[in-house]
């Protein structure tokens, strides 16, 4: 990759979903993050200073991936608070952990981690570095 590029962060990804409503649902009530409509009926996530555009899969956006299916997604999210308050916070949602707590290794360094799915059955990583 040239360095003449720049490349510092990520804006947003973009999940392709069977039904939109129940994403945004989820992610609110899971995560905390917060549904935006923007330029017309796009839907997206937002959290901190990042987005999760959402395409609907039996109409999805021109351009998208070649394979753009839902539950195709591994992702990893940082939270604020330790790995035993976010077992906790999934617990009181029901949110089943597949894996975890883990150790793993994060773009910065040392996590603890804790894998679900969410309902297209993506893989979402949620990640506290120590």
């Amino acid at each position: 990759m040239p360095e003449s590029l720049g490349i510092f962060a990520i804006d947003h990804i973009v999940l392709t979903v069977r039904d939109v409503d129940t994403t945004c649902a989820w992610y609110g009530r899971v995560l905390g993050m917060r549904r935006v409509e923007f330029d017309g009926g796009y839907v997206a996530l937002h959290f901190g200073v990042q987005k999760i555009n959402l395409h609907p899969d039996n109409a999805p956006y021109v351009p998208h991936a070649t394979i753009a299916q839902p539950g195709t997604a591994d992702v990893c999210f940082v939270a604020t608070g330790t790995i035993e308050e976010i077992v906790a916070a999934l617990n009181r949602e029901d949110v089943a952990i597949e894996v975890g707590p883990v150790e793993q290794t994060g773009a910065s360094g040392v996590m603890d981690s804790v894998y679900v799915r969410d309902p297209d059955g993506n893989l979402v990583e949620i990640a506290s570095y120590r």
